[in-house]
């Protein structure tokens, strides 16, 4: 009787989940690099792309399916809702066949996103000197600053 050799389980895992895995990310990597096609530019930005949940077919003639969970805020929601069906329809032009049967919206926080900043153009000697001379008959400093930074910024916004 030959000696049975044992194989580590670290081995074997990945050829046996590899096929069983390879399709679902490889779609939903599909989507990702797609998406903004898919939802359009206006909502690629605040929605993403979560989750696909597979359901294998209970009789052998019926097709699997799939539903795609999308993460957005809330009042993203409200909107994407009536887009299901033309965001399901774009997927699977995507994908060749109905393969995404469903949609579901999940809630989450919306993410704000800060402005970058503006790089400003610095002024002209002659914009800082008539600045300057406006604000001499302020006594105040802290008004004469808080003045001096609006003036800044308008004269910069005038000179773009």
């Amino acid at each position: 009787m030959p000696a049975m050799v044992m194989k580590p389980v670290s081995r074997s895992v990945p050829g046996l989940l590899g096929k069983v895995f390879e399709r679902k990310y490889i779609a939903l990597g599909r989507i990702v690099t797609n998406w903004k096609e898919i939802v359009g530019p206006d909502f690629s930005e605040r929605a993403h792309p979560a989750k696909i949940h597979y359901r294998k077919a209970k009789n052998p003639k019926e097709k699997a399916t799939a539903t795609l969970d999308i993460a957005a805020s809330s009042a993203d929601c409200a909107v994407l809702v009536y887009q299901k069906d033309v965001i399901l329809q774009r997927i699977n032009q995507i994908f060749g066949d109905r393969w995404i049967t469903d949609i579901k919206l999940i809630h989450h926080e919306a993410q704000v996103k800060t402005k970058p900043q503006k790089r400003t153009k610095t002024l002209t000697e002659d914009q800082k000197n008539h600045l300057s001379q406006i604000l001499e008959t302020v006594d105040d400093p802290d008004i004469r600053e808080t003045l001096s930074r609006l003036g800044q910024s308008i004269l910069q916004e005038t000179k773009k």
